[in-house]
């Protein structure tokens, strides 16, 4: 009886040295149904690139009015009496002024926030081990959010600046060419605080946004699977999880606009020629705190919700014409 116990006992104690190692084996790259390889991240940056560069792009009409009514809100009460003020005065096409500032700036900044935000979750999962990163899930997808975009916006904060100069500043007084508008930003540094003097309130902006932006995504997605879409997500046709992924993409983006409004305000008027020499604090005190938070929210609302749908669309689509599947998170396991 003693000799059973005996064993009983030493198959115990190997059974407990032995899970620490089996847990160690544990990836969260390769617990998906498509391994994250080296090869999946850059695809995901690919689909980057074309999310985040294509759809700023063809926003650029509503960014230069949005752009304009923050620094200029008595000139340009609204969305649409702004964009007929911009045409009367500088003519149709000054609506896609700093086009290409925003199609390499974005470009580079999806890159970035697409792909790194891939590498951060899997490489914090595994920080934590496979039971904590499903317990605590969102607060690794808050993390990782955070930690992509840092690196992100220092990708697009030189051509963000430049796009908001060309797209603020009066007709005639500065280039709208990106060579010749680059150039100019360069020859003034010490006024301009060009390439990165916009990084902060880039930071304050794009952090917040990016992390509710994938946090409220992953989320949204799992309540349409868990609520909505009940049966597993492989069952559906690939048009109606692109569905998902828009409507998710929308609905944080909503969000994602109300968040960040005030920062990207002040993005744009620090970009203003009244306001060279001033600190943030102080031309956040002369244009009023509530003007910060409310002036041009309503376009910027319109903008981003579609802006963001799109973006996950396109990713999405991207993803799965390569065969990586659909984004966002899986139903919560029940314990």
């Amino acid at each position: 009886m003693m000799y059973k116990e005996l064993i009983q006992s030493m198959q115990q104690r190997r059974a407990v040295a032995a899970a620490p190692a089996e847990e160690a084996k544990w990836d969260a790259r390769m617990d998906h149904p498509v391994p994250h390889t080296n090869e999946y991240y850059m695809k995901c940056m690919i689909g980057g690139i074309l999310s985040c560069g294509l759809t700023h792009t063809a926003i650029t009409p509503l960014d230069v009015t949005k752009c304009n009514m923050q620094v200029n809100p008595q000139k340009y009460p609204s969305l649409f009496g702004g964009m007929r003020t911009i045409m009367a005065e500088e003519g149709a096409g000054a609506l896609i002024k700093g086009w290409a500032p925003t199609l390499i700036g974005y470009s580079m900044q999806g890159f970035c926030k697409f792909g790194f935000y891939e590498i951060f979750k899997d490489l914090y999962a595994n920080m934590v081990g496979k039971e904590a990163a499903e317990e605590y899930r969102g607060l690794l997808w808050l993390g990782a959010s955070a930690s992509a975009e840092f690196f992100a916006d220092i990708a697009l904060c030189p051509m963000e600046m430049v796009k908001v100069k060309v797209q603020t500043s009066p007709a005639g007084t500065f280039p709208t060419g990106l060579v010749a508008a680059t150039s100019q930003m360069s020859k003034q540094s010490a006024e301009t605080r060009f390439p990165f003097g916009s990084l902060i309130p880039l930071w304050s902006r794009q952090i917040p946004y990016t992390m509710a932006k994938f946090f409220f995504f992953e989320k949204v997605v799992s309540v349409f699977y868990t609520h909505v879409y009940t049966q597993p997500r492989e069952s559906y046709s690939k048009a109606t999880q692109l569905q998902v992924t828009f409507m998710s993409g929308y609905i944080a983006g909503v969000i994602c606009a109300i968040v960040s409004h005030p920062a990207d305000t002040m993005v744009s008027l620090l970009g203003k020629a009244d306001n060279k020499g001033k600190s943030i604090g102080t031309i956040a005190s002369e244009f009023g705190y509530s003007n910060l938070a409310l002036k041009g929210i309503v376009p910027r609302i319109i903008m981003i919700g579609t802006l963001t749908g799109l973006q996950w669309w396109i990713y999405d689509t991207f993803k799965t014409a390569f065969g990586l599947g659909t984004s966002g998170a899986s139903p919560a396991k029940k314990n």
